[in-house]
């Protein structure tokens, strides 16, 4: 079952944003933390919700960034700045991401291309806030079996690299809550959208390592929460899903001849069966420019 409606999940764990950016809040005893950062056209949402569901905003202490794509850490720079108390976490090469100035940039203008796209436009309601990334954003860094104490949970940070070389996973035990960020499969519609911009191989190998969770819950960045069987099942779905796509975008290359025709051809498939999805397609390119290059030169 797939939910994708802000708002409280289970006990202590809500969903805020929108659908297809999507930030989750686990509460715990002492302190609180935001997973994901979303884009920055969602902040009056999530500012809104917060309000609105009655969360208590003093206990958020901790915000934890799974990978430094423009649109998973869009909230990061407004609620540091609002609230420097708020510890930031991320993996050592997603701190190196957010301090190169080309990819400071890039965030801003995949920002202003997904807020057009989706209808959001560069509204006042949105943009007065102060949102974009400069050199005075900095946090923690974050590995493979670190923990982040709330006080009587305890959430476990996991390295999937695949989708990016800087993703990282969470882990929240106590609902066995999976938030694999990009490095599962994104739960569009009813189907699993496979994104390995970074490498196939690693992608799968991060898989095999999800898998070893006992999950009840999927918490994916865009296209909401995945509960009940389906969140049993949803590692194992994504590794079908996986192999469907490298076979595709095999015999694509194959067929076109060239990774750029091979990608100009799935992007406009992408959009044929999926007219509404959030990405620009400019910025789908991308992704599947990657994706058959590492097919055609692994």
């Amino acid at each position: 079952m797939r939910n994708r409606k802000p708002g409280k999940i289970c006990d202590h764990l809500w969903l805020l944003g929108t659908p297809e950016a999507c930030v989750y809040l686990i509460e715990g005893r002492q302190s609180s933390a935001l997973i994901n950062a979303g884009m920055a056209y969602i902040l009056p949402d999530v500012v809104r919700q917060i309000d609105q569901f009655g969360i208590e905003k003093r206990k958020i202490k901790h915000l934890i960034i799974l990978h430094s794509h423009f649109d998973h850490v869009g909230i990061v720079p407004y609620l540091k700045r609002k609230h420097p108390e708020i510890e930031i976490y991320a993996s050592a090469r997603a701190w190196e991401a957010l301090a190169n100035s080309r990819a400071l940039s890039l965030i801003d203008k995949f920002t202003r291309k997904v807020a057009t796209r989706v209808g959001k436009g560069m509204k006042a309601n949105w943009d007065a806030y102060d949102w974009k990334w400069s050199g005075d954003i900095s946090g923690r860094i974050t590995q493979e079996g670190d923990f982040i104490d709330l006080g009587d949970r305890r959430i476990e940070i996991i390295e999937t690299p695949g989708h990016s070389a800087c993703s990282i996973s969470a882990y929240d035990p106590e609902v066995k809550a999976l938030f694999p960020s990009d490095a599962a499969a994104i739960p569009y519609a009813d189907e699993y959208v496979i994104a390995a911009g970074s490498s196939m191989g690693k992608y799968l190998e991060s898989l095999v390592k999800l898998d070893r969770f006992d999950t009840r819950l999927i918490c994916a960045d865009h296209y909401g929460a995945v509960t009940g069987d389906e969140a049993r099942h949803y590692i194992q779905n994504t590794q079908l899903a996986a192999g469907d796509m490298k076979k595709l975008l095999t015999e694509t290359l194959d067929a076109e001849g060239s990774v750029d025709k091979a990608a100009r051809v799935l992007v406009d498939r992408h959009y044929r069966l999926r007219p509404d999805y959030f990405v620009d397609p400019d910025i789908l390119m991308i992704t599947y420019t990657r994706m058959l290059g590492g097919l055609a030169c692994p």
